[in-house]
């Protein structure tokens, strides 16, 4: 699929006329009748994408059987919005679309982030996020210090006047510790920290 262009759509189709929703946008597919489309007219609709997967194919069923064309039985996915970074094939799977969408609709832009770090399917990233995120952070340096305290680690010093003097090195650390951990850029500027061992 090609990327979107500044008008908001996707490779050389037409745009698509949309009505702009309040706030933010839910994850929302524009699924288009490929008959009508090879016809040289368009005819689809936007589709809530946090539906069930039962219920977003309904919905393109329904469209499909308004179409002025003979036979419109042929659909795909035309344009899309509120994926926070994740891009649904033309023909992507609806079931794939609608976890997607319910996941980031539970966990926010992180679960995305993951999907795309990973190669595996979106529905067996879905499954394994939980395992693998460590939260939002400012930089790595503050995933680590606060590792380093929530585990409780002491650095012993003697004599004990001392101890105020020697500082944790936590940037040496997270880069010790980046073999096992991924991280991606959030949207607020900070950085969401992965385990990648959660795909072994």
């Amino acid at each position: 699929m090609n990327g979107v262009t500044p008008e908001g759509t996707h490779g050389d189709r037409p745009p698509v006329e949309q009505e702009r929703l309040p706030g933010p946008e839910p994850p929302r597919i524009y699924v288009a009748s490929l008959s009508d489309y090879n016809a040289g007219s368009l005819h689809g609709e936007w589709i809530d994408a946090t539906q069930e997967a039962e219920t977003i194919w309904n919905e393109i069923q329904d469209m499909l059987a308004r179409s002025p064309e003979l036979i419109a039985e042929e659909y795909a996915i035309h344009d899309y919005e509120g994926f926070a970074g994740w891009s649904p094939d033309e023909y992507e799977s609806i079931v794939s679309v609608a976890a997607v969408a319910q996941a980031l609709s539970e966990h926010g832009p992180a679960v995305t982030a993951w999907i795309s770090y990973t190669d595996e399917s979106p529905e067996s990233a879905i499954e394994s996020f939980e395992e693998a995120y460590l939260g939002e952070w400012p930089s790595i340096s503050n995933y680590v210090e606060h590792l380093v305290e929530d585990l409780g680690v002491t650095i012993a010093v003697e004599p004990e006047g001392w101890s105020r003097y020697v500082k944790f090195d936590t940037e040496a650390l997270g880069r010790d510790l980046a073999i096992e951990l991924s991280t991606a850029v959030s949207p607020d500027g900070g950085i969401y920290v992965f385990d990648s061992n959660a795909l072994c």
